[in-house]
């Protein structure tokens, strides 16, 4: 089975030097959004959701809901968070 050659332009090839700068720029300011600037935001989100499903409780059937105990909560990883997207 042969390869397909691929002969880019110079034109081509700048374009897409280009292309590919402008789109890990992109990615790294919406990583440094989600990892870093949203994080405490997550943190107390997780924090209002263990609170919420120890007192309010979650939904088992139609209208029963279960209350967990603090120790059948998880256990907060030693590793930061990461979100991949």
């Amino acid at each position: 089975m042969k390869l397909i050659e691929h002969r880019r332009t110079p034109a081509a090839r700048a374009w897409l030097k280009r292309e590919v700068s402008e789109q890990n720029a992109r990615y790294r300011r919406i990583s440094q959004a989600i990892n870093v600037d949203m994080a405490p935001l997550r943190e107390r989100r997780y924090a209002e959701f263990l609170e919420r499903i120890q007192t309010r409780g979650y939904s088992v059937t139609y209208d029963q809901l279960r209350q967990i105990t603090p120790d059948e909560l998880p256990k907060k990883p030693k590793r930061k968070t990461r979100v991949v997207y």
